[in-house]
């Protein structure tokens, strides 16, 4: 079992800069596969990022060169730094694990955090 809680969400205006930090409890962080989702209101949750299996970053197209996620395992915290944020960046945006295998679908995360709201303004 383990633990997820987010933080760093907030209201910025178009073209600024947030960072978002997922801290993780439990059962030994490193073994897990970590993601961030996102979901508007009104629309499914949605894939942001997460790591392949050979530890590389993967984004969805709408924000790759934009958002950058990266994990500390000492700190069991993985983070998304956004920037040239966009109105239609705003959503929840949740953090997720499984001890599977990476994937881009929200169905194959086992734990959730609770989400943090980023709202971008225009």
């Amino acid at each position: 079992q383990v633990q997820l809680v987010e933080s760093g969400g907030g209201l910025v205006q178009a073209g600024g800069s947030l960072r978002l930090s997922c801290a993780a409890s439990g059962r030994t962080f490193s073994p897990y596969v970590m993601a961030w989702f996102r979901q508007a209101p009104g629309k499914e949750r949605e894939f942001v990022s997460t790591f392949n299996w050979m530890g590389e970053a993967i984004y969805a197209h709408s924000v790759k060169g934009r958002f950058t996620i990266t994990r500390d395992n000492g700190k069991n915290t993985v983070y998304l730094q956004m920037n040239s944020l966009k109105p239609e960046d705003t959503a929840v945006y949740y953090c997720a694990a499984n001890m599977k295998s990476s994937s881009t679908r929200a169905r194959d995360y086992d734990y959730w955090g609770q989400g943090t709201q980023v709202t971008v303004s225009s």
